[in-house]
């Protein structure tokens, strides 16, 4: 299995999960924890760096949108890192690009969220 997950905060508490490698059915409910530890944290924006990420299969978009669902459900947003053409072409094709806003780096992101990296 490879994955990898880190999460770190950047400048004004705003929470970066990082993933790496194969996020999928065996993967996401870590990735799940993750965002649900950040909402309990109170925290209403998030980002998620998918740049180093394989694979995403659909448990992983999953927990995505619930991760997008939640956040809004307290006013709150969560924004994707995907300079991969390749994954991110798995959102186009599932529409979920109109969904998700989705950012070629995180200088970008961080740009649109108004928040500096640490």
């Amino acid at each position: 299995m490879n994955f990898k997950i880190d999460v770190r905060t950047l400048e004004k508490e705003l929470p970066l999960i990082e993933l790496e490698g194969e996020v999928d059915v065996y993967t996401a409910p870590q990735l799940k924890q993750q965002i649900i530890n950040i909402l309990e944290d109170g925290t209403k924006e998030l980002m998620v760096n998918l740049t180093k990420v394989d694979y995403l299969d659909s448990t992983a978009l999953g927990v995505l949108i619930g991760g997008l669902k939640r956040m809004r459900e307290v006013d709150g947003n969560m924004v994707l890192i995907c300079p991969s053409p390749r994954i991110r072409r798995v959102f186009e094709i599932t529409g979920l690009d109109k969904i998700f806003d989705i950012y070629n780096s995180e200088e970008d992101a961080r740009e649109v969220m108004g928040k500096e990296i640490v």
